[in-house]
């Protein structure tokens, strides 16, 4: 059950890897617990615990069986099984005293139908095994199209063959309930398989799938967490984080597991704060609360109509709500004053990260684009004024041009600016540019 980086060697066991398949990553074995029990010696050396934890198909699957063999059996080793009318082989994954609890976290009792353990995979059954394994995404995508030609709303994720490639498990997501009574009798006829179905949930798949979350680790569900409770948007209300979709809804589509991790610290800090406090009454009006800080224990009041917020310590809220329980309103609220430190502002602005290429931001960028923007237009802006005269003039001698070649035409237009100004040049009638000075 080696990873893609650390290949398989003869014996099963990944070839590049030191772990031997324990290292506790996606590819080799994911979902893992350490052993920290491993180097206790045993209460009885003649009679170990004779139940192990075997997992299949990299870990995504776990199951206990009973070891009635007379063999130690070592973590990480391969083992075959006993399957659904036939064999299977999965990985050694808890031996000894800690498989006790195991047993009790999942409420597992011990039972006498429970599988046995057989022997230690053979090459053969190593060698079926992987055959079967490059087999399984083959099937998957062959079972997805007969599952959309049935017209069937669902969507198969994963497939599990058994070694001995006489049992199928697939495993299917849909929003209802499905009737693939048809779909299973196709699939045992196209695959040659005892055809098992088991849905499973959103968060299952991307279990299943795998990845890297927001944070930049490897998904908890896909790495350690097995028990996927319901997390609600109140968890985010309480930890005052904005109600955006987009942030707080995982790979899977679903509200992140780990809005549940920090929740009971919040709901503990949240003792403090009164409770009914959601409307204080003074005689400006009705006061409503906007939020709780709960790092500075405060409380946001703000009023209807108003932008302004009054931030309120606890003590201040219980002594308001006891006065309007005996009928008296205080005149106004007195907030309290939130100090900032400019020194540490300042030290915090000195000690910000530098970049290795330099301090070069986008913002820069845009404010240089900006300024070249403005040269350019002023360049061009200036080269317009000075080209205008050139055509002013050009014009002119056009026109004086117009004016030699038809006279005794209508006069252009600078020959008639002239007359506009017949006043003030005092009754003198203007000469035209090209005209001699008449004789005396």
């Amino acid at each position: 059950m080696g990873c893609g980086n650390c290949g398989t060697g003869k014996s099963g066991k990944p070839a590049g890897c030191k772990s031997n398949g324990t290292c506790g990553t996606s590819g080799c074995n994911r979902m893992n617990v350490f052993d920290w029990l491993s180097a206790l010696p045993l209460s009885d050396s003649s009679k170990p615990y004779h139940v192990i934890e075997v997992s299949f198909n990299k870990g995504s699957r776990k199951e206990f069986y009973r070891n009635n063999t007379h063999h130690l059996f070592e973590k990480g080793q391969m083992i075959t099984v006993e399957g659904v009318g036939g064999f299977d082989v999965g990985m050694v994954n808890l031996t000894g005293e800690l498989v006790k609890l195991q047993m009790k976290k999942y409420s597992v009792k011990e039972d006498p139908q429970m599988k046995r353990i057989l022997r230690l995979a053979s090459e053969d059954e190593l060698a079926n095994y992987y055959k079967q394994k490059d087999r399984e995404n083959e099937v998957m995508i062959l079972s997805r199209a007969i599952a959309k030609q049935l017209n069937l709303d669902m969507k198969i994720c994963e497939v599990e063959i058994q070694a001995d490639g006489k049992k199928g498990t697939f495993f299917y997501t849909a929003d209802g309930r499905v009737d693939f009574r048809e779909l299973i009798k196709v699939y045992a006829t196209e695959f040659k398989l005892k055809v098992e179905m088991k849905q499973i949930g959103a968060r299952q798949e991307s279990g299943k799938v795998g990845g890297i979350g927001s944070c930049g680790r490897e998904l908890c569900c896909s790495t350690w967490l097995t028990d996927f409770k319901s997390v609600n948007t109140n968890a985010a209300r309480y930890q005052n984080l904005s109600i955006n979709q987009t942030k707080l809804s995982g790979q899977c589509g679903r509200l992140k597991c780990c809005l549940n991790y920090e929740l009971d610290t919040y709901m503990d800090a949240l003792k403090v704060f009164p409770l009914h406090a959601d409307v204080l009454r003074t005689t400006q009006g009705d006061a409503y609360l906007l939020k709780k800080d709960i790092f500075k224990n405060l409380m946001w009041y703000g009023f209807k109509g108003s932008s302004k917020q009054y931030p309120m310590a606890i003590d201040q809220v219980k002594e308001i709500l006891k006065e309007n329980k005996e009928g008296r309103k205080p005149e106004e609220l007195q907030p309290v004053e939130i100090e900032v430190n400019e020194a540490k502002l300042v030290a915090k602005t000195e000690a910000s990260f530098v970049n290795d290429v330099g301090q070069i931001s986008l913002k820069t960028l845009e404010k240089n684009s900006k300024k070249r923007n403005v040269a350019n237009r002023s360049k061009s802006e200036q080269g317009n004024l000075d080209n205008k005269p050139n055509k002013s003039n050009h014009n002119r001698q056009n026109q004086s041009t117009k004016t030699t070649a038809q006279q005794g035409n209508e006069p252009t237009q600078q020959s008639q600016r002239p007359k506009q100004n017949q006043g003030k040049n005092s009754g003198k009638k203007p000469l035209k540019k090209n005209e001699e000075n008449p004789p005396k």
